[in-house]
């Protein structure tokens, strides 16, 4: 009799919970279809190219296509590696994108810090604007902007540097001087974006902490050691495992408006030869297995960060 009576209730609650989804689906029907564009750009635009993987293990071409070109295994991973060009390149890539991070990724959460301590909002604002108006820009007005300071022959720079010393210097054909400019053009570009980020998880922090640390004495710098930076721990870890994602990938615009001839033993990186390599030389199946190679390898550095993430509890998944 209990047996029959705990049943009956189970299939009543389940009943419930089944009529309780369904309203809830319902309500939430108007808000589930704002996602189905969103839904269509990452299968339309993200997961179908995916298809076009397999050229790395053909020797594609147009007349027979994807499916019915020929297949030759891993010898464009061969021809590629055989190449000593390609470690040249992926060297490239991993250095900018390695000093990108340590140079770069510092800086916003600097700024956030920063601005959170000002006390003057119309202060804040303006510096916010200033900091964030960048992230607009186009690479190619930034590479304008670049080219009209450090150029040689008509940059800002050298026309002072000329009159003071006499002497210009080739800012944009050196090649540590081109690593500084670039990796500089992209923080003064990006930082402002990040900043903002980094500023929203500053606010979400309980202001009490702050007063229980300022009554017992702390200072500005030990608030920031020991409320601030905790506080947005989650985000930063968030935004490094999302960055180190993109290790392989420099990024094509950055790099090709500031590239030169001068510089291309520094400069040429897997974008910047897939671009050249494969769409102008048309190797569409050698550049295919370098894609490929990128993002294996950007696949493990996100999986490897956010496992070591996990082991202080703030993983991404």
């Amino acid at each position: 009799m209990a047996d029959s009576t705990g049943g009956a209730l189970e299939l009543r609650n389940h009943v419930q919970r089944r009529r309780e989804t369904k309203r809830r689906f319902r309500e939430n029907l108007p808000l589930l279809s704002l996602f189905v564009p969103v839904l269509l750009f990452y299968v339309i635009f993200k997961y179908v190219p995916m298809f076009g993987a397999i050229m790395a293990f053909k020797n594609y071409n147009f007349t027979d296509g994807i499916l019915h070109s020929p297949w030759i295994g891993l010898d464009n991973f061969k021809i590629l590696f055989s190449n000593p060009q390609t470690i040249n390149i992926i060297r490239n890539t991993l250095v900018l994108s390695v000093l990108n991070i340590v140079v770069g990724f510092p800086i916003p959460i600097l700024l956030a810090i920063l601005l959170n301590e000002v006390r003057r909002q119309w202060f804040m604002k303006w510096v916010q604007t200033l900091v964030y108006l960048p992230h607009f820009f186009s690479w190619v007005i930034v590479g304008g902007i670049v080219v009209t300071m450090f150029a040689e022959q008509n940059g800002i720079i050298n026309a002072v540097l000329e009159r003071m010393t006499g002497n210009t210097f080739p800012f944009l054909y050196d090649e540590g001087s081109w690593i500084t400019i670039f990796l500089g053009a992209g923080i003064w570009k990006e930082a402002g974006f990040s900043t903002i980020i980094f500023l929203a998880a500053i606010t979400s922090i309980d202001p009490s902490l702050y007063e229980a640390a300022s009554m017992d004495g702390a200072s500005k710098w030990r608030q920031i050691i020991n409320i601030t930076l905790p506080g947005i721990s989650a985000t930063i870890v968030l935004l490094l495992i999302l960055q180190m994602g993109s290790v392989m990938s420099v990024g094509f615009d950055p790099v090709y408006v500031l590239q030169n001839s001068g510089v291309y033993n520094v400069s040429e990186v897997i974008s910047t030869y897939i671009y050249k390599v494969g769409i102008q030389g048309g190797q569409f199946s050698l550049t295919s297995a370098m894609g490929l190679f990128e993002s294996i390898v950007g696949f493990v550095l996100v999986f490897s960060a956010n496992l070591v993430a996990r082991r202080f509890g703030n993983g991404l998944w």
